[in-house]
């Protein structure tokens, strides 16, 4: 049986309204997927879209951040999306750091904005796809006899 796919959603204050309309325009991408989001953020993913799974954790200054960081760590997250606001300052700037370093060392993709956000589903859609229609052509090779 394959591993449950789990990604982590993050935003900060000021794009916590962007987050809800990236995830009403991808709700079909999204759902494929366990999100692990921050506190507020979960909340307003759920209510933009109540229909997918969302396991909401503490609020990022909280320890949220820390929390999704140890996801990561332990191999549970595969993608991390964190619309970032650069222009407000940060009280637990250092966790919002220490969490883009783990998501870098453990190489999994992280978007901190939409522009790379709306790629990374792009392409999660286009290599589903992919992934599917190559195991149809497989089947259907082993279905004539390999030829």
């Amino acid at each position: 049986m394959a591993a449950e796919r789990c990604i982590a959603l993050i935003a900060h204050d000021q794009k916590k309204a962007d987050r809800a309309v990236f995830a009403r325009l991808h709700r079909q991408t999204l759902s494929q997927y366990r999100i692990f989001a921050t506190g507020t953020t979960g909340g307003r993913v759920l209510e933009a879209c109540p229909e997918l799974d969302v396991t909401r954790l503490k609020s990022g200054p909280l320890g949220g951040d820390q929390q999704i960081g140890a996801l990561i760590a332990t191999g549970e997250i595969e993608m991390l999306i964190f619309f970032i606001d650069p222009l407000t300052a940060m009280p637990h700037d250092v966790d919002v750091k220490a969490l883009m370093r783990l998501a870098t060392v453990y190489d999994i993709p992280m978007a901190l904005n939409r522009a790379t956000a709306e790629r990374l589903a792009d392409f999660s859609v286009r290599q589903e796809k992919a992934e599917a229609g190559f195991s149809g052509k497989a089947n259907e090779s082993n279905a004539d006899g390999g030829q």
